[in-house]
């Protein structure tokens, strides 16, 4: 098949050499246990605005396909931005304090207008007296003025500006109570069903309530979805009203970061969701519930080394690889090829070769008509300290069904050969 002689490729020295790799193309191949990393989620809780109670103790190991990981923070979530792998958990779907990371939300719906045309960066908002007397960090804008679009967003993921993002929700929706409605809207459109936003700031609320795991998946959107935009995370400065402040994330500040936000409250500690590319790879991590800005500085960087250390990024198949060709009933072809699609990536940790399985699963016979796309089976990828995954396998063919003669003939053979 032409997969075996894909993975000769990898076995003579190529970016994924490949010692104990096991396939299986069986119809009947059993799907293997899934450890606690799947890429599968498991079910988050309710969104709801409650405190909850027990947090995981800092201090404790994170869990890992590797092994568990001693962390400071008391939530955390690192996931790889190509695969959507996730590589470490620690309580990453409790709804707790976002402080603000919850910007990251408020510039997703900035975007959004932006690249609907509703907004433009140069267009300019009013400064209500809501907004110059709001609290916290600041980029400091004056009462009764206007200020460009452009400038607000850097103000808001720069300068951290809780002033930035209210005129922002000003003005697009009116008020920040209707902003916030905006909020909501959009985190259940995107899947964050630990979120539940009652300002554009991050403003300690009870009732304001993200996941590490949702900040991870709305950093990852951002990136996806308005990557013409996402080069305001990695200025270092940003000066306002004769005023220049730091970028607070220290990732950024060191050169190993490209984004995306820190947040601080008394209750939810300090956090830092923060992304890096190495070597065409982009991590994600979200951390919370530090003690400091120095371990929040000192865990992140170690973090962030630790995933691209200890993990790397595997090509198994390409998109125009044949996985295996599967018997077809009643159709002009006897078999049809199960292709991916698509270049098929997966990250792995370094020393995944020894153990990784892939199985394919698929029932047999195919019954036809087969259309080219159709999705007939799945590849799944499992092993010791391995994350397991799924993945559709689709129909790489049209495979019309047989005339009326030609079925006749095919059944008459089964019965004959039983083939």
């Amino acid at each position: 098949m032409q997969i075996r002689n894909g993975l000769e490729q990898y076995r003579s020295g190529s970016q994924v050499g490949r010692r104990g790799l096991l396939l299986a193309g069986a119809a009947s191949a059993a799907f293997a246990a899934q450890p606690a990393f799947a890429q599968q989620r498991r079910p988050a809780p309710a969104r709801h605005g409650t405190k909850n109670a027990d947090p995981v103790p800092a201090g404790t190991p994170a869990q890992t396909p590797v092994g568990p990981l001693d962390l400071a923070s008391r939530w955390a979530v690192v996931i790889d931005f190509n695969t959507g792998a996730v590589l470490l958990d620690k309580d990453s779907d409790k709804s707790i304090p976002p402080s603000s990371m919850t910007k990251l939300m408020t510039a997703y719906l900035v975007y959004e207008q932006l690249k609907q045309g509703r907004l433009k960066l140069e267009d300019e908002l009013p400064v209500s007296e809501r907004a110059w007397r709001m609290g916290g960090s600041k980029m400091f804008v004056q009462l009764g003025t206007s200020v460009k679009v452009e400038d607000l967003l850097r103000g808001m993921i720069v300068q951290s500006g809780n002033d930035a993002c209210i005129v922002l929700a000003e003005g697009i929706a009116g008020s920040e109570e209707g902003f916030a409605e905006l909020m909501n809207k959009k985190a259940a459109q995107l899947g964050l069903t630990a979120s539940n936003f009652r300002n554009s700031t991050g403003w300690p609320d009870p009732d304001h309530r993200m996941s590490v795991h949702d900040i991870a998946t709305l950093a990852r959107r951002i990136i996806q979805d308005f990557p013409e935009y996402y080069h305001y995370d990695s200025e270092r400065t940003f000066k306002y009203n004769g005023i220049e402040q730091e970028n607070r994330n220290p990732l950024v500040q060191k050169g190993t970061g490209d984004g995306l936000k820190t947040g601080h409250t008394e209750e939810g500690g300090y956090g830092l969701a923060a992304s890096s590319l190495r070597g065409g790879r982009r991590v994600i991590l979200v951390l919370n519930g530090m003690s400091s800005m120095r371990q929040r500085r000192e865990e992140g960087e170690r973090v962030m080394d630790w995933a691209f250390r200890e993990f790397e990024n595997v090509t198994l198949f390409s998109a125009s690889d044949v996985v295996e060709m599967v018997p077809v009933w009643l159709g002009t072809s006897k078999t049809v090829p199960l292709v991916g699609g698509r270049d098929l990536v997966v990250t792995m940790p370094r020393q995944w070769r020894n153990s990784a399985k892939v199985t394919v699963q698929y029932d047999t016979p195919i019954k036809a008509p087969v259309a080219r796309g159709d999705t007939l089976g799945k590849l799944m990828v499992s092993g010791q300290k391995v994350p397991a995954m799924e993945v559709p396998l689709l129909a790489g063919a049209d495979v019309p069904k047989l005339g009326l003669p030609g079925r006749a003939m095919a059944v008459i053979s089964h019965y004959i050969t039983g083939s």
